[in-house]
Parts: C-alpha cells; structure tokens; sequence
C-alpha cells in the first residue's frame, strides 16, 4: 500500500509540473507521458480537482490563477470573453417579460446585464454598480442594495446589505463566483461578499450560478450559504456533470437545446 501511495503521489506531483509549464493538458498526453492508463490519469485528475488543485476540462486539465487573491475586475472581464457571452447568452433564455431576477458582481454576470433590453418589464436588483451603470437609461426598475463599497469588485456588500435584502423576494437570482466545488457551492475572497451572497440566495426563487470552466474545482476563503438550482457553463467535465444531477443541480451549456 505505501508503495501505491508514492507511485500515486509521484504522478500527482508530475501532472502539476506538466500543468504549469502548459497551462493545459490533454488526458492522453498525460497518459503517454506518464506511461500510464488514460484512466489512471482520470482518477489522478478526479482527486486533484477534488482538492482545487487544477481545473477538468474536456478531454483533460487546466491550471489557472491562485483562488484565493482575486484579480481586478478589469483583468476578469478580459479573460474568457467569449466563453462569457455565450453563458449569458445561454442565460437570457431563463428569464422572462416581467420577471423579477437579482443580478450579482462579476463578469459573467455583466454580459447578462447588457442583454436584458431583449426582455420587458423586468424589475432588476442588484449589488453590482457595473451592472448598474449598464442598465441606468434602460426601461427596466432598478433597485441597488445598499452596502459597503468593495473596489475590486465593484460590488456592496457586508451587512449594510441586509436590511435592504430581506425586504425583498426575486424570482431568479444570477451569481457569479471566484470558485465552485460541488461539496462546497460558491466561495469568494473576502466574508463580506460572501455574506451579501448568502442573504440573497435565501430571498430567490431560483439560484442560477453563471460561471465559465476555470471556475470549476476552485476554493476560495468564504463559503456562500444557500441552495444552487441551476448553473450555466460553457462545458463541464461529465464527471462533475454527473455529481451536481446527483445533487439536483440543472445543468445548462449554450450546446444544449433551449
């Protein structure tokens, strides 16, 4: 058994190695590198995600950013852009004329954001002041919680937050997130946020998570309390796919038939 434990311990280490020189690599290259069985390597894979650390990908693994320093939100919105429009676009096939939805910060969720004159009547909460900004001179109500100003996101949050959250119900609730393990749900760098997340996650019909695959197999510091109803990725290991249907949790790409 220890002899087990090295050999699996010394594949894990190499796919890491591998993984920050290239960033991306396929399971058959691993495999041939390795000289090992491509489920070999998917079980190493498997573990690896398990712990947060690298990303599954179609067809094999990626390794980003740290999750836990958050980058800039100019720097977010620059990477994954199209992966970006294709969730929102996929997105604004859940919301209808006259919904009431809640639009949280990140990227993602900006894209959202910016189609929503396709739709009607809606009434849009929100903590994000992008989004905000975005949707000032549209027909839509807009309502802003209130909170502390947190600049790397562009978000309020914290527990100023509250009061103006519990006042509220909204039919659907799009959230974006710095990481997602399917044993953990949404986590972020700083409590604060997280905090604003969990209120409004309380107060939803429908929690709809956007969130391209980078997000996938991330912790972060603070955990976001609350059931997730639905994601909308761009793709997702079938792996994972698999464990959130376990966990009654939809899963939508722009592939899927709307």
């Amino acid at each position: 058994m220890a002899s087990h434990r090295l050999l699996t311990a010394e594949r894990e280490h190499r796919i890491l190695q591998l993984l920050k020189g290239q960033r991306v690599v396929s399971v058959a290259e691993l495999s041939g590198t390795l000289g090992v069985s491509e489920a070999t390597v998917r079980r190493d894979l498997h573990e690896l995600s398990r712990r947060g650390a690298l990303t599954r990908v179609r067809g094999g693994a990626s390794i980003g950013e740290d999750p836990r320093v958050e980058p800039l939100f100019a720097d977010k919105e620059g990477k994954q852009s199209t992966e970006k429009e294709r969730i929102a676009r996929r997105a604004l096939e859940l919301i209808e004329d006259h919904d009431s939805i809640y639009l949280d910060g990140g990227s993602t969720v900006l894209a959202l954001a910016r189609l929503l004159d396709e739709r009607l009547d809606l009434t849009i909460v929100t903590n994000s002041l992008m989004a905000a900004a975005e949707l000032m001179e549209s027909r839509h109500r807009l309502i802003l919680v209130g909170g502390e100003f947190r600049a790397i996101s562009r978000t309020l949050v914290g527990p100023l937050s509250q009061t103006i959250v519990a006042a509220l119900n909204v039919d659907k609730a799009f959230m974006g997130t710095i990481g997602f393990v399917a044993a953990d749900g949404l986590t972020t760098t700083d409590p604060s946020e997280a905090f604003t997340k969990t209120e409004i996650m309380k107060r939803a019909g429908r929690v709809i998570l956007l969130a391209d695959h980078t997000k996938f197999g991330k912790r972060s510091l603070a955990r976001s309390e609350g059931a997730i109803h639905a994601i909308v990725t761009d793709c997702i290991d079938p792996e994972l796919r698999a464990r959130l249907t376990e966990l009654e949790i939809e899963v939508l790409t722009p592939d899927d038939q709307a």
